[in-house]
């Protein structure tokens, strides 16, 4: 049975194209766990002391913790890849209301120039009832129905409450459980950056 720290060196190796774009970034954020400047008498200030022996094991936990995200989402495109089958949760649907249809294609057109998305349905006239401020308020509403991934939905979410004009936007998903393998192949590559 392979050990937890197997099976983070074997995603590692798998995931080296990943890893070495953002090299940069992962070498600034464990620089100080690498280096130290001790204040002895066999060294003068600013020598650096290199401290990968004694903290390797903290150093390779804290980069697995920090990656899972990527390396989840990298070995379930994998494992469709190979077997040619659908992971339940790799999509899914955002649903999201606005004021009006206008309001609606404009959020809509901007998520999906920005690929965010590669599909979004406007239903028209949604009746809601809410509490707002204490008070059971009723209105007509825009229902939009996001398609993306799921590894999307919080940059989504995030780029939503920044454009919509409620000061609280109803933002929330639903993860797809099963779906037509053409389907979700062209909504991959409809995510595809130029």
């Amino acid at each position: 049975m392979p050990t937890w720290g197997a099976f983070w060196v074997s995603m590692s190796q798998r995931c080296s194209l990943t890893i070495e774009k953002n090299k940069k970034a992962i070498t600034e954020c464990f620089a100080p766990l690498l280096y130290c400047t001790p204040r002895c008498k066999h060294q003068e200030d600013g020598d650096r002391v290199n401290l990968l022996g004694q903290g390797r094991d903290q150093i390779i936990l804290t980069a697995s913790f920090l990656t899972y995200p990527m390396l989840r989402t990298l070995s379930l495109q994998l494992h469709s890849a190979v077997t040619g089958s659908y992971v339940s949760g790799t999509y899914s649907i955002v649903f999201v209301n606005c004021p009006n249809e206008q309001i609606a294609r404009d959020i809509a057109r901007a998520i999906l120039d920005k690929k965010l998305a590669a599909s979004v349905n406007i239903l028209p006239k949604a009746s809601s009832l809410y509490f707002w401020n204490g008070e059971i308020e009723e209105a007509t509403e825009i229902l939009l129905l996001i398609k993306t991934k799921t590894s999307k939905v919080r940059m989504l979410s995030s780029y939503v409450r920044l454009v919509h004009p409620f000061e609280i936007p109803e933002v929330f998903s639903l993860p797809m459980d099963q779906g037509d393998v053409h389907y979700l192949k062209w909504l991959e590559e409809g995510m595809e950056e130029d």
